[in-house]
């Protein structure tokens, strides 16, 4: 398909009259709709008219005319008063603390009772019922008290070389 001089003027008129491309390209036949745009956009055409409607139905029910509401009168601004502001005191409260049973001695904290700060060495069989944990204060960061952090905590052994394993380690490479 070439655009002729007819067609092109025939685009030239539908397009002021304010058709659409798709119904030019229809009207035109044998071209696309992005054809039509094209050869607008060459030919520097603007300045349509109103872009077409859609055809309308013939009977549209009617809405009943809606009373225009008066318009109410706008409050005008007034300076806002100054206020004085009062400086606030802030009162501190103490942080309320949990309330932990206090532990007479070893063995006598239960899951249910061990806190944070608590020793959590376990005292007996964990499927009987007197199973218990140690359940005095621990150190910070340490899970256990002095006394358990002393048996969980083994200082490492430093190994003896005697100089029989010594020269017997050197014969191998001599």
């Amino acid at each position: 398909m070439s655009w002729t001089d007819e067609r092109v003027e025939t685009l030239k008129k539908l397009w002021q009259e304010g058709h659409s491309a798709s119904q030019i390209a229809k009207q035109l036949g044998g071209v696309t709709r992005n054809a039509v745009i094209g050869k607008v956009h060459r030919l520097g055409l603007s300045g349509r008219a109103a872009p077409s409607q859609p055809a309308r139905p013939l009977y549209k029910p009617a809405k009943p005319p809606r009373a225009a509401a008066p318009e109410a009168a706008r409050p005008q601004a007034q300076a806002a008063p100054v206020r004085r502001v009062e400086p606030v005191v802030a009162v501190r409260q103490a942080p309320t603390l949990p309330i932990v049973p206090l532990v007479e001695g070893p063995g006598t904290a239960t899951v249910l009772t061990l806190g944070a700060k608590m020793c959590k060495w376990p005292i007996g069989d964990p499927s009987s019922d007197e199973f218990t944990f140690c359940g005095r204060r621990a150190d910070d960061g340490i899970p256990y008290c002095v006394e358990h952090s002393r048996v969980a905590y083994q200082p490492q052994q430093k190994k003896k070389k005697d100089g029989v394993d010594l020269s017997r380690s050197l014969r191998r490479y001599l």
